[in-house]
């Protein structure tokens, strides 16, 4: 007999894995006799162990006759690593919980099938809407061939990225700014422009705690600007850095190339670079997740694409007051052709305030 409570360790389990197993899912499994917990399994980095074969491996010979319980259906395929389904099947278990089937048209349902076809009760859709919110980067990367898109602002309360001189720091408190570098730590990648990189030379890297992984730093960059001597550029030996451009000088080229920095020619049409271009490219480098910290322009032409998936605005206790405002070229003219906001969560950070949520987009 299905028990929830088992499932919803199962989602608790899988966090351990966020940020360190892309691009594959993160995955919890549970082993379970008589309502006990026999084992627990998340899933390890690319290359490793799935969950269930950590369980596995942790009950060892009790798993005989055992329940499984898995937030996401078991590959039944050879990947990176063997088949879930197999060693499920010579372990013994007589009995598995799925949380939600796979949507990988590599798995999606044959995993199901496999383990039916050993002789295995199968049961499926357990706690969908919570696993596939968990997942939304990987079921995003699976069903719209690109990476999950996360817009970070910080604003003021009156909806300021900066003050009319351009200063922005800081704008949010130390305790937000701990907590990007915490949600940067989680994701593949960073994307932001080249106007951000000349006006802030920021670094884009996780600074605070013990970092999961440093994402990739990506930099949009239509005619090859970045100098030579700012933070990206000279830390790109030790932080993976990623430059998409259009139109650039030789000389340019090999020498950000000298520096360790990776390029890649996309469309453009004069400060713009192809989005759908770019997006491609990055789905065949199998980033499943990136954090979009942007200025207006480039924020304005994600929203305009209908690229942003998720929305993270952090709100500081200050008024700024003047033009500086985020979106400011994104040409809506009506209330009608507001983009929604769904899903809304807010999170009080001392004296800031996180709001997050799902745009809604307009019918075109």
């Amino acid at each position: 007999m299905y028990k929830p409570a088992f499932m919803k360790l199962a989602i608790r389990i899988a966090e351990k894995s966020r940020g360190r197993c892309s691009p594959n899912p993160f995955v919890g499994a549970v082993i379970v006799r008589q309502d006990e917990v026999l084992a627990t399994g998340n899933t390890l980095s690319y290359g490793s162990d799935h969950a269930e074969i950590v369980a596995l491996k942790k009950a060892g010979k009790k798993a005989k006759g055992a329940v499984l319980y898995v937030t996401l259906e078991p590959c039944s395929h050879f990947g990176a690593t063997p088949p879930c389904t197999e060693a499920i099947i010579a372990a013994g278990i007589k009995e598995v919980f799925i949380g939600l089937q796979d949507p990988n048209p590599l798995v999606n349902g044959k995993g199901i099938a496999r383990l039916k076809q050993a002789g295995i009760e199968v049961e499926t859709g357990f706690e969908e809407e919570n696993i596939r919110r968990q997942l939304e980067w990987y079921i995003c990367h699976i069903s719209k061939q690109r990476p999950f898109i996360i817009w970070k602002a910080a604003l003021s309360l009156d909806g300021r990225f900066a003050a009319e001189d351009g200063s922005s720091r800081w704008i949010s408190n130390q305790a937000s700014r701990n907590l990007v570098h915490r949600m940067r730590s989680q994701v593949d990648a960073i994307i932001t422009g080249i106007n951000t990189i000349l006006t802030d030379n920021p670094l884009l890297n996780v600074r605070t705690g013990k970092a999961i992984k440093q994402p990739l730093r990506i930099i949009l960059d239509p005619f090859l600007l970045l100098p030579h001597k700012t933070q990206i550029a000279q830390t790109a030996i030790s932080y993976p850095t990623l430059v998409f451009y259009n139109q650039a000088q030789q000389d340019q080229i090999q020498a950000l190339q000298k520096q360790g920095i990776k390029l890649i020619r996309v469309k453009g049409n004069g400060k713009k670079l192809s989005l759908p271009e770019v997006m491609a490219e990055l789905n065949l480098r199998r980033i499943t997740s990136v954090m979009l910290e942007a200025g207006s322009e480039l924020s304005s032409s994600f929203f305009k694409e209908g690229l942003v998936d998720k929305c993270y605005i952090f709100y500081g206790a200050k008024l700024l007051g003047g033009e500086k405002t985020m979106l400011d070229k994104l040409g809506i003219h009506s209330i009608n052709e507001a983009i929604g906001l769904q899903g809304i969560t807010f999170r009080r950070i001392q004296d800031n305030v996180l709001i997050s949520g799902y745009p809604v987009y307009p019918a075109r």
